[in-house]
């Protein structure tokens, strides 16, 4: 019986927090989904591929350091953490100009992303990998549910990629982006 009670709560609490928000009601305090290849910035644990093309022994797949930077043949190290991806391209461009190739052709995509976090009261906290689309309520259902003592409406989160962290309240139709925390806060009876 115990099993059908916490399905019967859980689906209860998905449908909760699927609710629009009441006429007059704030908008979320973090921004509204982005595409996320032109706003996503690199952070580490990022494996990113670089072509240059017609130069294949300079091409490959590099990881984004904890000093945030990649290496790659020839150039040597190139900044990569807190850039888009766009910009690492025109970076490395910039750097193939100087003195190695006359007109280079370099393009990047990211491969797999860092993962995001998800703490608090849910049945399996810790990191999982970033999918695109990801909201919170998939991040929760990744963590196995919310636990008894969840507060369903209380869902905070930081996002990796701002330089200042900032923990604000989120709706569960809020998109995630990698390195994202997700922090579903404990009530009391």
């Amino acid at each position: 019986m115990k099993p059908v009670l916490r399905t019967l709560r859980l689906a209860v609490a998905a449908a909760v927090l699927c609710l629009p928000a009441p006429a007059g009601a704030e908008p979320p305090a973090v921004a509204p989904d982005r595409d996320i290849a032109d706003a996503y910035t690199l952070g580490a644990g990022d494996r990113v591929k670089v072509t240059v093309f017609g130069e294949s022994d300079l091409s490959g797949t590099f990881e984004v350091s904890s000093t945030a930077i990649i290496s790659m043949p020839l150039i040597g190290e190139v900044e990569a953490g807190g850039r888009t991806v766009r910009e690492l391209e025109s970076q490395i461009t910039q750097k193939l100009l100087n003195g190695y190739l006359k007109d280079p052709q370099v393009g990047a995509e990211v491969v797999n992303y860092r993962p995001f976090y998800i703490i608090g009261e849910v049945r399996q906290p810790g990191s999982y990998a970033y999918v695109n689309g990801m909201t919170v309520l998939n991040a929760v259902a990744l963590g196995g549910g919310f636990t008894h003592r969840a507060r369903e409406s209380k869902v905070w989160l930081t996002r990796g990629g701002d330089q200042v962290k900032k923990e604000v309240m989120v709706e569960a139709t809020t998109a995630i982006m990698p390195g994202d925390v997700i922090r579903i806060a404990e009530r009391f009876f």
